[in-house]
């Protein structure tokens, strides 16, 4: 099922932009631009982006492994 979504997210979106909200890391791969929401001390959220297009697959896998 989940090759299915994507396939159709790739179709649509060059005429419509999406919001995704999930974990699954396939779907994620599909994404221009990710954002998060931690929290790291109590009662205060932080909103986290990363836009994809501006990282090398090195630099994104280390960002990965140091967050």
């Amino acid at each position: 099922n989940i090759e299915r979504f994507k396939d159709l997210v790739r179709e649509f979106a060059c005429e419509t932009q999406f919001i995704i909200i999930t974990h699954n890391k396939q779907t994620m791969a599909l994404a221009n631009t990710i954002y998060g929401v931690t929290m790291e001390e109590e009662g205060v959220s932080r909103v986290i982006s990363l836009r994809l297009d501006e990282y090398d697959s090195s630099e994104l896998a280390r960002e990965m492994v140091t967050a």
